[in-house]
């Protein structure tokens, strides 16, 4: 080549990508925009803001979440099931951030795509990257095969799988189907932390190349040996013959085996842990999961303990608010076994009165039929029950089918709040078992302030 040729070559300018050029500039201004729209929701308590600016950020660009974490060093965990996502997200990002990791996490619950893009959004810094050590998500069961598709996590926790929003996401045996696609894809590289005491999840083993990590209950904490009316899982995931179950803590969440092959419960690698900072059964695996979670990532048992003691509980699950002086605790109950388990828990710890909160909007199905499956014995136990929601009088009928007859009901939720108010004393709790958008109604009007 000669001198002149080489000359012009050093001098040419280099090759612009203008397809990753506009992606880049769109996605700057749709960061900008969103934190704007954030801003001035937060500031007109209209909300927090935490799906709008993903909704149009993923509308215009499609590709948003996977443009954003492409080239980040951003460690991804996600924690997706039935019952328990918000605690145990909870629970890993306190005891990442005590022990001087950065994290950011859908903390609103905005578990869906938009409500993922927006946190992302909101958490890039002034160049639009995003840096923190990691970025924690609980996935809604529909949207971490779609999640998948665009990222692919450090780790991914599957806590259960029970019947929730049947017209929205069928059986549990099909969010199981779609959930083994998508873990097929994965390589080695990711590792699933696998409630063994389920066994569609255990199931989800078999299908991937992923590490796997195991958590259950030590035998000793199983307190059943008969199935519940509302157990969803008593068929072999592998070959379809009935499943036998020598000891169960509640559900189909127990020690089991199949009566034909060989599938049976897998051998646990968390399975007990110092320290449980939530009353109730359920949410041992919440904090079992977390643990393995934490301990994966390097934590020592005793930093994740120390961590874990001073926990204070998500919103809308088992947290305790104060309203005209009173102390109100909310226990999130959305189907039959988080209601069941959340009944038991609250007979537990001596509950008098009562206020169940039934709606039936889109984050809660629109098929409440799951309340003829639930388990409410020894209602005579309460002094009060008090009714409200968008289906109240099914709620009430649903009370009423059990004997309970000292029960009042309320269309207006606020009313129902303030005569449960008035009837505790000082020292009582107002126990609430709201579905989704009730306990969102019930926080609003307790708080004054909107979550999403």
């Amino acid at each position: 080549m000669h001198a002149q040729e080489l000359l012009n070559v050093e001098r040419a300018p280099p090759k612009v990508n203008f397809s990753d050029t506009i992606i880049s500039v769109i996605n700057a201004f749709l960061i900008l925009f969103g934190k704007f729209f954030s801003f001035v929701s937060t500031l007109l308590n209209l909300g927090s803001g935490s799906t709008w600016p993903g909704h149009i950020a993923l509308k215009i660009n499609p590709h948003f979440i996977k443009n954003l974490l492409q080239n980040s060093q951003t460690k991804l965990i996600f924690i997706a099931g039935t019952n328990g996502k918000t605690t145990t997200a909870s629970l890993v990002q306190t005891a990442l951030t005590e022990n001087g990791k950065t994290v950011i996490q859908n903390k609103s619950g905005a578990n869906l795509l938009n409500g993922i893009a927006s946190t992302l959004l909101m958490n890039t810094n002034s160049l639009g990257k995003l840096t923190t050590n990691y970025a924690i998500f609980e996935v809604d069961e529909n949207t971490l095969p779609l999640l998948l598709k665009q990222t692919t996590p450090e780790s991914i926790v599957l806590l259960n799988l029970f019947r929730d929003q049947l017209d929205r996401y069928g059986e549990v045996n099909t969010i199981s189907a779609n959930w083994i696609k998508a873990l097929s894809l994965l390589s080695e590289k990711t590792t699933l932390i696998l409630n063994a005491d389920d066994p569609q999840i255990a199931h989800l083993a078999t299908a991937t190349k992923a590490a796997i990590i195991y958590f259950g209950l030590q035998q000793a904490q199983f307190n059943k040996t008969k199935l519940q009316h509302a157990a969803d899982s008593v068929y072999c995931p592998h070959c379809g013959s009935p499943l036998v179950f020598d000891a169960l803590a509640f559900s189909h969440l127990g020690d089991w085996r199949c009566s034909t092959c060989s599938f049976k419960r897998p051998l646990l690698e968390q399975s007990s842990f110092l320290i449980y900072p939530l009353p109730g059964l359920y949410n041992k695996y919440n904090v079992l999961a977390a643990a393995a979670t934490l301990k994966h990532q390097g934590l020592s048992e005793q930093q994740i303990n120390d961590a874990f003691t001073d926990f204070t509980p998500a919103f809308g699950r088992q947290e305790i608010v104060k309203y005209k002086n009173k102390q109100l605790q909310l226990f999130l109950s959305k189907n039959p076994t988080s209601f069941n388990e959340s009944y038991r828990t609250i007979q537990e710890l001596g509950g008098q009165t009562l206020l169940l909160v039934l709606n039936d909007r889109i984050p809660d199905g629109r098929d409440i039929s799951w309340i003829w499956d639930i388990d409410v014995h020894d209602l005579h136990k309460f002094k009060k029950i008090i009714i409200s929601g968008d289906r109240v009088y099914d709620m009430a009928l649903r009370i009423k089918y059990d004997g309970y007859t000292n029960y009042e009901t309320f269309e207006d939720l606020s009313d129902a709040i303030h005569e449960g108010v008035k009837l505790i004393n000082d020292n009582e709790t107002l126990f609430i078992l709201p579905t989704y958008s009730a306990m969102l109604d019930v926080r609003k009007i307790i708080t004054g302030k909107k979550i999403l």
